[in-house]
């Protein structure tokens, strides 16, 4: 073989390496992901100043850095979006009528001095009503305190036959009711005290003697009617009863009459529905409200 003689060179393929597309592809993929992670980060502008100047000490390239504005990246859909045109809400609109014609005004002419005076004297006025609206609250609330230890000594009084369950004590405001259950007062059907119950009277009598206000005697029955040849219906029984009572409470002459009113009300002032035994029990009673709402009534030692 000679060597002029040509070499033979293979034929070369056409267009780039076949790797070219997938490193194209890869590099394509990368950038796009390093530019959504810019688009997408936040960035503190005291931090971004930090870095700034600690970057320029460690170089030296750089004296001042100014950082306007946060950078941003940007977002197709931020560029493309536009909204939409607004549309007028239409809203019923009421004007008022205004009438320009002059009214007829009466000019009052004071004295130099007198409306100063006279607004002192307002003000003065205004002052002295609350000063005696707060006088008048607290002397209120001095009174109800005074109810509750009214109740508080009854029911320390009569603690036995509340905890037995035939006398109850309540209070509201300026109001005490003494509650006597038919159970261990009365019989059945009749209005005359138990031997047994007078004792308990006797202790209320006690304990009233030092307590002001009025008592009202009231008596309540259910809604069965009464069968029995001395009261015609329950209006009867339950005026017996509160006169027995009352007349029990009178039999000393320790209690001033004065003070008393006695009531029959039957069955028209229920504490519970009549629908069974034992609401129909509780409705059956002879009340004692004691009301100390009248401040004039002193009292009775």
């Amino acid at each position: 073989m000679s060597d002029e003689e040509e070499l033979e060179c293979p034929e070369c393929i056409e267009g780039l390496p076949a790797y070219m597309g997938t490193f194209a592809d890869l590099m394509s993929l990368l950038m796009c992901f390093f530019v959504l992670l810019l688009s997408f980060a936040e960035m503190d502008v005291l931090k971004f100043k930090q870095l700034a100047g600690s970057m320029r000490e460690a170089f030296g390239v750089q004296k001042q850095i100014e950082a306007k504005s946060i950078p941003t990246g940007t977002s197709i859909i931020a560029q493309e979006f536009s909204p939409g045109k607004p549309e007028p809400t239409p809203i019923n609109e009421v004007r008022q009528k205004v009438d320009s014609t002059p009214e007829h005004t009466l000019e009052v002419l004071c004295k130099p001095g007198e409306a100063e005076l006279n607004e002192k004297e307002g003000a003065g006025a205004q002052g002295q009503a609350y000063v005696d609206k707060s006088t008048a609250d607290l002397e209120r609330e001095k009174q109800v305190k005074q109810t509750e230890a009214d109740a508080q000594q009854i029911s320390s009084v009569l603690r036995e036959e509340i905890s037995k369950g035939t006398v109850e004590v309540e209070t509201q405001e300026r109001t005490i009711t003494i509650r006597l259950k038919e159970k261990g007062s009365f019989e059945s059907g009749s209005a005359e005290l138990n031997f047994d119950f007078i004792p308990i009277i006797d202790m209320i009598r006690d304990v009233l003697i030092g307590i002001q206000g009025t008592i009202a005697v009231e008596g309540h029955t259910d809604n069965i009617p009464i069968v029995s040849g001395r009261f015609g219906s329950n209006w009867q029984l339950s005026s017996s009863r509160a006169i027995s009572v009352a007349e029990e409470l009178f039999a000393t002459g320790q209690l001033e009459q004065n003070r008393f009113s006695v009531t029959g009300y039957a069955d028209t002032r229920p504490l519970a529905p009549n629908d069974t035994f034992f609401n129909r029990a509780s409705n059956r009673r002879v009340e004692l409200i004691i009301k100390q709402n009248d401040l004039s009534v002193a009292r009775f030692d």
